[in-house]
């Protein structure tokens, strides 16, 4: 990125696109009902073994704890490589064996490699969203909730692609997720980075609202293109090519944000340019008187919601514990669901069960992105 057009003022907001795109295909944990069948019949496994599979790519995300801690001492392009690779390696073997390239792993293997694969999109979660709430403090419910958003919507994307243009073939579909994520994680470290940004005065802030307003609009077209895709049926190859183009170009549209934000803002109304006014020993006198008293007071003082938290601050609030006690209780019913969404289709006499995983796909993203948007209302 260059140095004018981070100066342009548009550095985060292309940043942000960045963060989409890298939402927009790593949601791999909520795709396995579509190859889990032929993982289960070229394996010769039990529902049950099938099942701890799943457990296993599961536990992978268990493990994103590590990623959070990295990223307090690691930039973001080192986050989005380590996720990358992982991915790459973790679906990559699974695309081995169920393209039969190799003969079929041994079940702890396949154990080992799921969890990789689970465990690759923690990175690359933490490395977005640690970096744009960071980029955009005033806005980090619209942030969160557009970002979540994606990774919603990323099974459907993931999940139509291959139905368009591969006929819901699962060696594809993982070799897709293998190699898609690299790609894109990889062209994200040249563009997502954190950019310190002064105190956002209350033209800035609306500007700040109505750039999100435009990238909620242009998800929520996604969606309903990715909706109407789903509900009309069998589609002919010309359909299906153009069905992919327009998904592809829908995609890219986030771009017009950034690239109106560079033109209007030229480089002479920069913080650079602006002539300074406030001398910079002005507030030195106030240092120097302030007490010991004073100075342990703010050492002790908690940070409030909505401000960086230490682990050990983390663990010492009531909200965090009401927020693991739900994610506890509540998120693994719906992986639950998800995961064995391929076997429920099949057992109904479903030979192709992408519809059910894209529909919802498309329908968790209109609760993830309304959650976001009525949290900068309600709680902040």
């Amino acid at each position: 990125m260059g140095p004018f057009f981070s100066l342009s003022g548009a550095g985060k907001w292309l940043g942000l696109v960045a963060a989409i795109w890298v939402q927009a295909i790593c949601g791999n944990n909520y795709t396995f009902a579509n190859y889990s069948d032929a993982l289960k019949s070229l394996m010769s496994l039990t529902q049950l073994q099938l099942n701890n599979l799943s457990v296993a790519k599961d536990v992978g995300k268990a493990f994103g704890l590590v990623a959070g801690f990295a990223s307090d001492c690691l930039p973001t392009s080192v986050l989005l490589i380590i996720g990358s690779v992982e991915g790459l390696i973790g679906y990559g073997a699974q695309w081995l064996v169920v393209s039969r390239r190799i003969h079929p792993l041994t079940y702890w293997q396949m154990c080992v490699f799921l969890c990789m694969g689970g465990n690759s999109t923690t990175w690359m979660n933490t490395a977005v969203l640690v970096t744009c709430m960071r980029n955009f403090p005033k806005n980090r419910g619209p942030v969160s909730g557009i970002l979540k958003g994606y990774v919603g919507l990323s099974t459907a994307i993931f999940t139509d692609i291959c139905t368009a243009l591969f006929s819901s073939d699962p060696s594809t579909f993982l070799f897709i997720l293998a190699v898609v994520p690299a790609i894109v994680c990889l062209t994200a470290t040249f563009f997502l980075h954190e950019i310190p940004t002064p105190t956002s005065n209350p033209s800035e802030l609306r500007q700040e609202t109505l750039y999100f307003h435009v990238f909620n609009g242009i998800a929520i077209l996604l969606a309903v293109y990715l909706l109407a895709f789903d509900i009309t049926g069998n589609h002919g190859r010309v359909l299906s090519l153009a069905f992919a183009v327009g998904l592809l170009v829908l995609l890219a549209t986030p771009l017009s944000v950034p690239l109106y934000s560079f033109i209007s803002k030229p480089l002479s109304d920069s913080d650079i340019e602006r002539p300074m006014k406030v001398s910079l020993l002005a507030d030195q006198p106030k240092t120097t008187t302030t007490t010991g008293v004073e100075l342990q007071y703010l050492e002790r003082k908690r940070p409030s919601i909505g401000e960086d938290h230490t682990i050990v601050e983390v663990i010492r609030t009531f909200d965090f514990w009401v927020l693991f006690v739900s994610f506890l209780c509540g998120v693994g019913t719906g992986m639950c669901v998800m995961n064995n969404m391929g076997q429920m289709g099949i057992a109904l006499g479903y030979l192709d069960v992408s519809i059910f995983i894209s529909l919802t796909s498309i329908w968790g993203f209109f609760g993830r992105i309304a959650s976001g948007l009525i949290s900068e209302y309600y709680i902040w």
